[in-house]
């Protein structure tokens, strides 16, 4: 398809009319012959002569020469391009949204960094998944947290720098000592509504069992399994713990199961960057993005034309000329 990148420019293309029809007409003074027997001459010839000048007329071929070239050149610098059929590529992608415990046992230091030294669990977790969204590719990452509460930190995005430097802030009890895990799902389920995502997954990470939500996790499950939202459920926590910290394997399993997704225990650092690498291989969906539109610029053509037409005035000039006086 033929496209102008400038079309205000071809505005421009009256302008030698105006300049024809409004300037005046350029003088240039000149030595004339002087005869001393003009008189004689003119009574000889029968003629009178008179003052004035001479008006060189350029014949219709010069003129038609200049106007075209003027042409050429306005529509080179208005940037005719042709624009080739859009470039389009597939690419397999996942819609993830991660909820992340930030209760008050994800302080608990039985978890063992990258160099070997003991952190507590939030920081494995935090290591763990950064290390997981270096790995993706194309992929629309969320983020959510939840303690008393679940909140939302970052909505379906691309940009998987600002996810990482927001899971680098995290920190425990930030919102919350306690664990609204059932609250996490349902403010999930809310957020893949706002969003158009073919695949709703859902990754929790949690240590503890739910002591604070609104809606039991069960329940809520049974409300993602309607919205067609899988969970993936991975716990850190510790099964043998009692009270708030007792980690309730069973309710995960349980949502785990409802929505079609997988439960994964983790209880040292080894075992959590295995389930991340199994995460990997989840099921991806193709997207069809476009990349470009191919855009070929064709100013050269009507510029040579304007270079070739430009000769014509030239020629004419070469011709003999009337003159009046």
């Amino acid at each position: 398809m033929l496209t102008i990148a400038y079309p205000w420019l071809l505005a421009l293309l009256p302008l030698p009319l105006a300049v024809w029809r409004f300037a005046p007409p350029r003088r240039e003074a000149a030595t004339g012959l002087r005869v001393p027997f003009l008189g004689r001459l003119a009574e000889a010839t029968g003629q009178t002569p008179t003052a004035g000048a001479v008006v060189r007329s350029r014949g219709w071929l010069g003129g038609a020469g200049l106007v075209a070239a003027w042409a050429c050149v306005v529509v080179a610098l208005a940037r005719p391009q042709w624009l080739d059929p859009p470039v389009t590529r597939t690419i397999p992608v996942r819609d993830i949204l991660v909820a992340v415990d930030l209760s008050g046992s994800m302080e608990t230091k039985d978890f063992t960094d990258a160099v070997g030294k003991t952190v507590n669990r939030l920081t494995a977790v935090r290591e763990v998944l950064d290390g997981f969204l270096a790995r993706r590719t194309g992929d629309r990452v969320g983020l959510i947290v939840f303690g008393n509460a679940a909140f939302v930190q970052a909505p379906f995005t691309q940009d998987l720098d600002v996810c990482r430097e927001l899971l680098a802030g995290m920190r425990v009890r930030m919102a919350g000592p306690k664990t609204a895990l059932g609250d996490a799902i349902g403010l999930a389920v809310t957020v893949f509504d706002r969003a158009d995502v073919p695949e709703k997954v859902l990754l929790v990470l949690t240590d503890g069992n739910d002591t604070g939500s609104l809606v039991p996790p069960q329940n809520a499950a049974e409300v993602a399994k309607d919205k067609g939202v899988v969970i993936h459920a991975v716990a850190v926590g510790d099964p043998k713990a009692a009270g708030e910290e007792k980690l309730d394997e069973e309710a995960l399993k349980r949502v785990a199961a409802t929505t079609g997704g997988t439960y994964s225990f983790a209880g040292n650092r080894a075992a959590l960057e295995e389930v991340s690498r199994r995460l990997d291989a989840l099921p991806t969906a193709e997207a069809k993005t476009v990349s470009h539109r191919p855009r070929r610029d064709l100013f050269h053509w009507p510029l040579a034309a304007g270079l070739l037409i430009s000769f014509v005035p030239a020629l004419a000039a070469l011709r003999p000329h009337r003159g009046r006086g």
